[in-house]
């Protein structure tokens, strides 16, 4: 029995992304892991050091029920909100949690203190995600996984969650993509082909992507079960053909 497939979203956090100081790498790589299993990112937000704005993000993300990874915010500089916000959100204290204190403890001994021990601070509930870089742990709470803005331990920490925690959503609902190059068309001439084409297919998702190179083009498709997208493939070149324009598979 196939399982549904929650959706999945991103939450990225820190000035230095909007500001350009640092280039975000973490958008497309949960698209990678996330698609090399089946799944698909279904969203994906940036914000600033704004803890006003993260605590309301997280609020609405937990309520929806969906999957989200949230990277950066979770040290104990002053510019770090990520773990009171998702304690305020989830409307829940923090407190050091004892295994995440282990962890530190292991990896730092008595440089463990009073500083970097700080980082044991999750909100009541949490539990760990293990960092294999410096033992710092992530933690999740609420379908929710907070892991640290370094790529170097995000990432792992990142395929260690969809591994050990959501595995059997992996690969339960195959999905293909499709599409063919239309030659010399604009959007609004092929109009009404789409929206008979999203009507007909309510299952798949139509994107339509026009090009203005030096030949004006559209890459036009759909993607979703494979048997469906055949379908209205087919149904796609009959009515590009139809209505004069030419074509080529992409």
């Amino acid at each position: 029995m196939i399982t549904p497939t929650p959706a999945f979203g991103a939450i990225i956090i820190g000035d230095e992304i909007l500001s350009g100081k640092r280039q975000d790498g973490h958008f497309r790589q949960i698209i990678n892991a996330l698609n090399t299993r089946g799944l698909a990112l279904a969203w994906c937000e940036m914000l600033g050091d704004d803890p006003a704005r993260i605590t309301a993000c997280l609020q609405r993300s937990m309520a929806s029920g969906d999957i989200v990874f949230s990277f950066g915010g979770i040290g104990a500089t002053p510019d770090d909100f990520t773990r009171q916000c998702a304690a305020t959100a989830a409307s829940v204290e923090l407190a050091r949690h004892a295994g995440a204190v282990a962890e530190i403890e292991a990896q730092f001994g008595e440089g463990a203190y009073p500083k970097r021990v700080l980082m044991a601070d999750f909100p009541l509930g949490a539990e760990l995600i293990p960092n294999p870089i410096n033992r710092v742990a992530g933690f999740s709470l609420h379908h929710h996984h907070f892991l640290p803005g370094f790529p170097e331990m995000a990432w792992p920490m990142l395929a260690w969650v969809l591994d050990h925690h959501y595995a059997h959503l992996f690969h339960q609902q195959p999905t293909i993509e499709a599409a063919i190059m239309v030659l010399d068309a604009g959007e609004s001439q092929l109009l009404d082909l789409m929206n008979t084409i999203v009507k007909r297919y309510p299952t798949l998702k139509l994107f339509s992507l026009p090009r203005l190179d030096k030949r004006r083009s559209i890459e036009l498709g759909v993607k979703g079960e494979p048997a469906a997208v055949s379908l209205a493939m087919d149904e796609i070149k009959a009515g590009v053909t139809a209505a004069g324009f030419e074509w080529n598979t992409i």
